[in-house]
């Protein structure tokens, strides 16, 4: 029996592309999508022929009212035995041009959901799980700036949530993060060549860059719990 990873923003972007990767591994996939219908039933067709299963589920993480009528549409008889947070929304506003409605959807999309979603994980697993929690982050995690500043903030939550969750969920669930740097081009726009400035490597890393830290993460060692490795070239230490 494979094991299975539940990758929430799992049909498009790098959530695409780890999901693909997995399932070549011997993954069976559970693709979580807020509004990607087409592209998630493709995603599966893909991951299909490399002889796996893929289930899909569809919802909305800006409002988390169904997010627990989404989620009981998984079968209990599931075994997912690995989370990769992988969601979020990306905006590129300044402190004064953030509204309380961008801080909402930001805040519900890149922290409450990953809260929401890692507690009904734990809560379907068996005393004996082998099990584990890879949360997405991001180097402005760690090293804040005046853009983006809502998303920065959701994610320095979510960094502090990762060690809270790794201390309370040990010895039974591993947890760590992924602090992401520039890898595919800015959904918002941001132009390539200003992204690489002050990237200490001076290029984006390779999507096989991203998938050996995925996968070290799931089938390395379980005794590495409330750690970050950042995949971002140095960008957080300029």
């Amino acid at each position: 029996m494979s094991d299975v990873v539940l990758v929430t923003g799992g049909a498009k972007r790098i959530g695409r592309e780890i999901c693909l990767y997995l399932s070549s591994c011997g993954f069976d996939i559970v693709i979580h999508h807020s509004n990607s219908d087409v592209e998630s039933v493709q995603l599966a067709e893909k991951i299909q022929k490399f002889g796996q299963k893929a289930f899909i589920i569809k919802s909305d993480f800006s409002n988390l009212v169904n997010l627990e009528t989404d989620l009981a549409r998984i079968p209990d008889d599931l075994v997912i035995n690995y989370l990769i947070n992988n969601a979020a929304i990306f905006e590129s506003l300044t402190f004064q041009d953030t509204t309380l409605v961008d801080w909402d959807r930001h805040l519900s999309v890149n922290l409450t959901a990953p809260f929401l979603v890692s507690q009904w994980f734990v809560k379907r697993l068996s005393p004996d799980a082998h099990a584990k929690i890879i949360n997405i982050l991001d180097w402005r995690a760690f090293r804040p700036q005046t853009d983006h500043f809502p998303y920065t903030i959701s994610k320095a939550a979510l960094a502090a949530m990762t060690k809270a969750l790794a201390l309370s969920l040990a010895p039974l669930v591993s947890v760590n993060g992924i602090a992401f740097g520039a890898i595919l081009p800015p959904s918002d726009g941001t132009p390539p060549e200003k992204m690489l400035n002050a990237v200490p490597f001076g290029r984006t890393a390779t999507m096989d860059e991203v998938f050996k830290t995925v996968q070290f993460l799931l089938q390395g060692p379980d005794y590495i719990t409330g750690e970050f490795i950042h995949l971002d070239g140095g960008r957080h230490l300029v």
